[in-house]
């Protein structure tokens, strides 16, 4: 049987009150793929249904200070303040399409290039300005300059898709999280078609693309970007965000081959418990399936069976339909690999217990419980997070814009 990319369940209201928005996350010190922006941050973007019912002039939480210091440059068209307007960037390219939009790389107009074009059709830019510079002159430059990726989501399906209430949702969670393995957001925009997200740009592809090509990843792969991962889900969880769609599709790589977890679309704001039914069936908890209501312990859960899929090259509940899935799952029946060690076998199946109470991650030492477990002994865990250690694969990533991405049919923000 072939594995393709896990296909997520539908969105589902969530039976839960949405979190009101708070005050900012205090984040630690994070190494970003994307030159983070100078000066204040301020929401433009407060809510879906203010935007669905409004359609006000764009507008930016977005703040860029005259240059960059990485390329000495200053954009074109600066607004008082310094703010960065919507019309300000240009494409660069398409990345992927999504259910409600597509993410596109874009990189905000420098004031040598008076006129927006696009790179990929450059016999279309016709420069009003004599003395303007050609693209094929500026090409090395344009690559240098800081790229992002820019989510563009229709309203119309947003509503028709009764998703407004997770799109609000991804927005304030990605709005307050800052950690080096989770991608952020800069700014936010909107017109009378689509609300715009501004995003970091992470270069080096889907972490499930390189797997299904190297066909499992070994032990020492795997820990890697597990351990990338636990600290990850322990700063999501230690301010009471569950994330629940973990799964290699979601997991992007930068240009030095460190990991990002994308796509916010499913994560959620919960204190105790929510009863939305959502996520991927390969990756869902019992308590999901079951309709228990479900928490936290849902990401130890998916942290198993990503554990399982990276060092086996499949996961250990499939079948060709949703419901036999679901079936294997309560089963819990784990038919383990020969070549897998005994800490891993002993490391999945404690994240892998049915019940909650008992599962790995979800007891009384959370998420240092997991970090604990001899599988991962000798990690230093400091290090990983200051970005200090040589990852195991580093994307081949000559510039800033480009991309290993430009291939894929659907891109994870």
């Amino acid at each position: 049987m072939s594995f393709n990319a896990h296909t997520p369940l539908g969105y589902q209201y969530a039976f839960a009150q949405s979190p009101q928005p708070s005050m900012p996350i205090s984040p630690p010190a994070s190494l970003m793929s994307t030159p983070p922006p100078t000066g204040d941050a301020q929401s433009s973007w407060s809510s879906m249904e203010g935007v669905v019912e409004d359609s006000s002039n764009s507008s930016t939480s977005y703040r860029l200070g005259n240059r960059y210091s990485t390329s000495n440059v200053t954009y074109a068209h600066q607004p008082a303040g310094g703010k960065a307007r919507l019309v300000d960037w240009e494409i660069v390219e398409t990345l992927g399409t999504g259910t409600f939009g597509r993410v596109l790389l874009v990189r905000q107009r420098p004031s040598y290039r008076p006129t927006s074009y696009h790179p990929i059709f450059p016999h279309l830019f016709q420069s009003l300005d004599p003395l303007s510079p050609s693209p094929a002159s500026t090409q090395y430059t344009d690559g240098q300059l800081p790229h992002f990726a820019m989510k563009v989501l229709r309203k119309s399906e947003i509503v028709r898709l009764k998703q407004v209430e997770h799109i609000n949702s991804e927005r304030m969670i990605l709005d307050r999280v800052r950690h080096p393995f989770v991608v952020e957001l800069y700014a936010t925009y909107q017109d009378h078609l689509n609300v715009y997200m501004l995003l970091s740009y992470i270069p080096g592809g889907e972490l499930f693309s390189h797997l299904r090509r190297a066909g499992r990843f070994s032990a020492d792969v795997t820990r890697f970007y597990l351990a990338s991962i636990v600290l990850a889900i322990e700063y999501l969880h230690t301010n009471n965000i569950i994330y629940r769609d973990l799964k290699p599709e979601n997991l992007l790589l930068d240009r030095v081959g460190y990991l990002r977890i994308a796509d916010f679309g499913f994560a959620k704001e919960v204190e105790d418990r929510t009863f939305t039914l959502c996520g991927t069936p390969e990756y869902l908890a019992p308590e999901i399936v079951l309709s228990q209501g479900h928490g936290k312990a849902v990401d130890w859960w998916a942290l198993g069976i990503l554990a399982f899929e990276m060092l086996a090259g499949y996961p250990p509940f499939f079948d060709d339909h949703p419901l036999g899935i679901y079936e294997k799952i309560l089963r819990n029946e784990i038919a383990f690999p020969s070549h897998m060690d005994p800490y891993a076998k002993d490391l999945i199946r404690g994240l892998l217990t049915a019940d909650r109470s008992k599962r790995l991650g979800n007891l009384r030492g959370g998420a240092k419980d997991v970090m604990g477990h001899a599988w991962f002994a000798g990690v230093d865990w400091g290090s990983l997070e200051r970005k200090e250690i040589g990852a195991p694969i580093v994307p081949r990533v000559a510039s800033m814009g480009e991309s290993k991405l430009k291939h894929c049919h659907q891109v994870r923000y």
